[in-house]
C-alpha cells in the first residue's frame, strides 16, 4: 500500500556531492523508519542510512559518516539523502525503503523504491 517514489540520482565527479529525494504515500504507521540502501554490480545490498519519522533518530554507514545526511519533510512526507564528498566506490543504485523500526538489516524494511543510479567519476 505504501508507494516511494526516488530522483535526483545522476552523475557527478569525485568530491562533489548530490542529493536524493524520497516521496512516501500511502498508509502511514504511528511510529516508522526510512531508509537507504545501496547495491553495486556484483555486490550485496548495503546499508546506508536511515531516519526514525518521529524522533528524527538516525543511523549511518560506518562508510559514510560525516559525508552523507539522511533529513526528512514531514509536510511533504519526502525523505532525503545529502551526499557530499563524494568517492568513486559510493556508486550504485540507491533504493529508499520503509520499515517498522530503525534498522540496519534490508529484513526490516518492507516497502523499497525503483532505485536510482548515483555514478561518481574520477
Amino acid at each position: 500500500q505504501v508507494q516511494l517514489v526516488e530522483s535526483g540520482g545522476g552523475l557527478v565527479q569525485a568530491g562533489g556531492s548530490l542529493r536524493l529525494s524520497c516521496a512516501a504515500s500511502g498508509r502511514t504507521f504511528s511510529s516508522y523508519a526510512m531508509g537507504w540502501f545501496r547495491q553495486a554490480p556484483g555486490k550485496e545490498r548495503e546499508f546506508v542510512a536511515a531516519i526514525n519519522w518521529g524522533s528524527s533518530s538516525t543511523l549511518y554507514a560506518d562508510s559514510v559518516k560525516g559525508r552523507f545526511t539522511i533529513s526528512r519533510d514531514n509536510a511533504k512526507n519526502t525523505v532525503y539523502l545529502q551526499m557530499n564528498s563524494l568517492k568513486p566506490e559510493d556508486t550504485a543504485v540507491y533504493f529508499c525503503a520503509r520499515g517498522v523500526v530503525l534498522s540496519t538489516s534490508s529484513l526490516n524494511y518492507r516497502y523499497w523504491g525503483q532505485g536510482t543510479q548515483v555514478t561518481v567519476s574520477s
